[in-house]
């Protein structure tokens, strides 16, 4: 018999995205089913794209970085502070509970700093030189945010960036529970952070995988993707008083295709399961997915015959990405926290354009607000190559 794994203690969590910055503002506006998403803003990107989509973008102002670290300055460096923020007093008390060396930074992002490579080409193209506050090494490279984010919270343990694509964001959760049962570390700071850039939107569009309209998952017109940007931050801790847990992670790597899922959504399926079997509970235990649901015809068909598989019709199944877009490597992070919020506040918000509901979905899509009690959500994050995780967050 396989016994269940420790849970993680999740003692606070901080994101932000197109929906806002605040707890508060971000729950009415899921609570009223009101979408981020609408059209870049002017200079949000390097070039104009061309053509005509929504995005999730954070549209808030964000803190500039202290003086020792201005070389290093950069929107994703930026995302970071703004989170860190947000968790300034339990971070606090995590340093005074743990020496600092036990504490790590385990993160995800897709792009890392291309958007400020992007903007820096651009004006070498334009008048021949890079902007002289440029700086490759400092501000692109996967490295360049983990320094930044180890100067800021005080972490001097393991540090690492995952970048899996679409389940960056979520891959960390895995990472801090092995070093905690390794007793490497008694605390870590884990998520993902992304920003919008032509790059990604721009590849998306070559694919024909970019919805003009704002993403509508599990919808019988959906046509595509919308690309968001921003992050999420949770403390886990050996001990404390958790908000939530996560009871378990699931990760698969089918390889099925390079960038299609397995038509029976099998990859899935076995992540969702592997969450389950960690966590020492069958599938009656859970009460409501965060489904990946990106609004692709694909991945949204090959999600629901997964999770039917697994879960029938009895529990509802929402994609948030109609509120936030797909923020890529943050999205597991950020979905976590949505995650969270279901356990915490007892209701979930609306799937955004999933009606009329695909004929073809066989699961149950809710598309009002659900009052409920939902003491364990599994949080879905599905990514090219066949690479799958599924967080399952309960109650503590």
């Amino acid at each position: 018999m396989i016994r269940p794994a420790a849970p993680l203690l999740v003692t606070a969590y901080s994101m932000v995205h197109a929906l806002g910055e605040g707890r508060e503002q971000i729950l009415d506006a899921l609570a009223n089913g009101r979408s981020g998403l609408g059209a870049p803003s002017p200079g949000s990107l390097a070039q104009p794209l061309g053509f005509e989509t929504a995005v999730g973008e954070v549209r808030c102002e964000l803190p500039e970085l202290p003086a020792e670290l201005v070389a290093r300055s950069t929107r994703l460096a930026r995302l970071g502070l703004h989170l860190v923020n947000g968790l300034e007093a339990p971070l606090a008390r995590a340093r005074e509970r743990w020496r600092p060396e036990r504490i790590a930074l385990l993160l995800g992002t897709s792009t890392a700093g291309a958007a400020t490579t992007e903007r820096a080409y651009r004006r070498f193209v334009a008048e021949g030189t890079f902007p002289g506050a440029y700086d490759f090494r400092l501000q692109h490279t996967y490295g360049a945010v983990l320094d930044v984010l180890r100067a800021l919270t005080g972490a001097q343990g393991p540090a690492l960036m995952v970048s899996t694509a679409c389940t960056s964001g979520a891959k960390p959760f895995a990472t801090a529970r092995r070093l905690m049962a390794a007793d490497v570390i008694d605390a870590a700071i884990v998520g993902g952070i992304d920003t919008l850039c032509s790059l990604t939107l721009l590849g998306f569009h070559s694919l024909q995988a970019l919805d003009r309209k704002p993403c509508r998952p599990f919808g019988a017109g959906r046509a595509g993707i919308s690309i968001g940007e921003g992050g999420a931050l949770a403390l886990v801790e050996r001990r404390g008083d958790a908000r939530v847990l996560v009871e378990g992670v699931g990760e698969t790597s089918d390889a099925y295709h390079i960038s299609a899922p397995h038509p029976e959504g099998l990859g899935a399926l076995s992540a969702m399961g592997a969450a389950l079997l960690q966590a020492g509970v069958g599938s009656d235990a859970v009460d409501h997915i965060n489904a990946h649901g990106t609004g692709t015809r694909l991945n949204d068909s090959a999600e629901a015959k997964a999770i039917a598989a697994l879960f029938g019709t009895r529990v509802p199944v929402v994609s948030t990405k109609g509120y936030t877009g797909h923020t890529l490597g943050a999205a597991g992070a950020i979905e976590f926290a949505f995650s969270a919020l279901a356990v915490e506040e007892g209701w979930i918000p609306p799937s955004l354009g999933a009606e009329p509901k695909d004929e073809d979905i066989a699961v149950f899509v809710p598309t009002v607000r659900t009052e409920g009690r939902f003491r364990r959500v599994l949080s879905n994050s599905f990514a090219f190559g066949g690479n799958n995780v599924s967080l399952l967050v309960g109650a503590p």
